[in-house]
């Protein structure tokens, strides 16, 4: 159960960055290129997914 979690984890923060980055028109070809919106939202998943490695690294087996 450990690695699921920290599998979602790891993909939570990739996904994150890539929204981010979008957000932020880094990354251009995308609906959502250069929206602010997806500038605040992927860095609040990408938190999120390292709180979720960080508590499935933590838990005990």
């Amino acid at each position: 159960m450990r690695a699921l979690f920290v599998a979602l984890g790891v993909a939570m923060v990739l996904i994150g960055a890539v929204w981010t980055l979008q957000g932020l028109d880094v990354l251009g070809g995308s609906a959502m290129s250069g929206v602010d919106v997806w500038a605040i939202i992927g860095p609040l998943v990408a938190g999120l997914g390292v709180g979720l490695v960080i508590a499935a690294a933590r838990r005990p087996d």
